[in-house]
């Protein structure tokens, strides 16, 4: 037994190394046959065009007004990425779904492309209540929100000023404030994140003077055997025919990496807003 549990450790770090399938058999391309999904487009309140698969059972009967169902992808991601899987899954279940692609990402609008900016994601879904609410066969008094990875907190800022967002959920919910600013398991020094903040400050500089746009973050696109846990994850996902997509563009080293500078100064900034939500809501939102 003792042999055999050696060998099993054996085969799956050399799983690990080769970038193993971590799926545990979900399919990220799901296509059900039970829905069907129509292409929208809708502005938001910056005039932007959102994009989104709206996504509805076929037995929906005609007439009928029903609970609806609004959902974000992973931060640096685009809706065929999770954010369509769990729509079908849900319009399976009877409701009526949107996966949206965020400003600046997939199919929406916005320039420079990949720009972080947490208040237009914010309003994306909230113009995602506009389209949904001003539907014949939608309940405005039943619409839910769900943010998977990154966008689950921006839901929460989204929900926190419009309360037409009945329901609130996350999958994975991920504090991309907290983990730019101190880093995982907060293995980033005060002076480490003051040199951050220079570098993306003198970066403007170079950008502005015609030089090349810097990312940052985002999925690594190869592995070494020097490659952590959570890299691999994301390579797994990101980076393989499993759930690699790029709508109507070429595949750039950029991809699924936001903007280095805007990142850096927006996460900083989110942190002072941080302190003013937890002053003027102390229980509003419950923060992991």
């Amino acid at each position: 037994m003792r042999k055999l549990v050696v060998l099993l450790g054996l085969l799956m770090a050399s799983l690990c190394a080769l970038g193993a399938d971590m799926s545990d058999g979900a399919d990220n391309f799901y296509k059900s046959e039970k829905v069907t999904m129509q292409k929208v487009t809708f502005k938001n309140q910056y005039r932007m065009n959102t994009v989104g698969n709206l996504f509805f059972p076929k037995d929906l009967k005609p007439g009928s007004q029903n609970a609806a169902i609004i959902v974000g992808h992973p931060m640096g991601a685009v809706k065929e990425q999770s954010s369509n899987l769990y729509a079908q899954k849900l319009a399976e279940q009877g409701f009526v779904t949107l996966a949206i692609d965020l400003s600046f990402w997939g199919e929406s609008d916005g320039l420079p492309r990949n720009a972080v900016s947490p208040e237009i994601y914010a309003e994306d879904f909230s113009a995602a209540v506009d389209y949904l609410g001003t539907q014949t066969f939608v309940d405005r008094n039943r619409i839910g929100v769900l943010g998977i990875c990154g966008s689950g907190s921006f839901v929460i800022s989204a929900a926190k000023i419009d309360p037409r967002m009945k329901a609130i959920a996350t999958v994975s919910m991920y504090d991309m404030g907290a983990a730019n600013r101190n880093g995982l398991k907060h293995s980033v020094t005060v002076e480490q994140r003051k040199q951050g903040i220079a570098a993306a400050a003198e970066q403007r500089y170079a950008e502005f003077t015609g030089g090349d746009t810097q990312y940052t973050s985002g999925t690594v696109h190869e592995l070494t055997d020097k490659s952590n846990a959570i890299e691999r994850e994301f390579y797994d996902f990101y980076r393989t025919p499993r759930g690699e997509f790029t709508p109507q563009r070429p595949i750039t080293a950029a991809d699924h990496s936001p903007d280095a500078d805007q990142q850096r100064q927006v996460h900083e900034l989110l942190s002072v807003q941080r302190y003013r939500d937890d002053l003027a809501t102390p229980d509003a939102v419950h923060r992991r």
